[in-house]
């Protein structure tokens, strides 16, 4: 393999040891690889120099990996593989939509991140590295902007979600035209930083129907819970 072949790998994660296990084994398969131990660290290691793809933790101290990959995606395509020990579907789901290419939850077989990072710069060959258009998610008259997390409607200026709002939303464009319990939207809305608890859901779901405006498309169901009539798009 001549240097000119040689693609370059950016793993970024606070676990010094996982880091340093990744690196080897990709270093072993005639990667190039760096590690980064936080957000600050990986701009600072992409403003150095190019990468072919990154590998993100999501949960690191100071900035989260959903945050710096929302940044990341604002400004650049790069492949993205996202890392999470929790494993969890809300995270697994917000990740793929804020733009990581693939998901794999912690601890991982070494073999099979390889193999997931093979794939993914196979398919960014074959789609000649062109960056991406903002994605959004459409559903009735609203977009949903899931890197700026702004919801927009035509004919009226976009409106900032809060964090809590957000997972709800996304919660909602799952699994529309079902009926979910609060519980169930509690568990669905959790995250490392999400203020939803309880019948907080309440307060959080009427500022959501604020920002929807007129004829929103969430439901109260008496005795059960809310449901969300719209199918998004696609």
């Amino acid at each position: 393999m001549t240097d000119a072949a040689i693609q370059r790998v950016l793993v970024v994660d606070d676990d010094a040891e996982l880091s340093e296990l990744i690196a080897g084994f990709l270093r072993d398969h005639h990667y190039e690889v760096e590690t980064a131990a936080d957000a600050a660290r990986m701009d600072a290691a992409l403003a150095r120099a190019r990468f072919d793809c990154v590998i993100l933790d999501l949960m690191m101290p100071g900035e989260d990996g959903l945050s710096a990959l929302r940044r990341l995606r604002a400004r650049a395509r790069t492949p993205v593989i996202m890392l999470s020990a929790m494993g969890d579907d809300v995270d697994r789901i917000v990740g793929l939509e804020v733009g990581a290419d693939d998901y794999l939850a912690k601890p991982c077989n070494p073999r099979e991140l390889l193999a997931r990072v093979r794939a993914l710069l196979r398919r960014a060959a074959e789609g000649g590295g062109e960056v991406a258009a903002t994605p959004r998610r459409r559903f009735g008259d609203w977009s949903l902007d899931l890197v700026e997390r702004t919801l927009a409607r035509a004919g009226q200026p976009a409106a900032q979600l809060t964090d809590a709002e957000f997972r709800i939303l996304t919660a909602f464009l799952d699994r529309a035209q079902r009926v979910l319990s609060r519980d169930t939207l509690i568990e669905l809305a959790k995250g490392s930083d999400a203020d939803v608890f309880d019948r907080a859901i309440d307060v959080t779901i009427s500022r959501l129907r604020k920002k929807l405006g007129p004829g929103d498309p969430i439901r109260t169901i008496r005795n059960e819970g809310y449901m969300f009539t719209v199918r998004p798009e696609g």
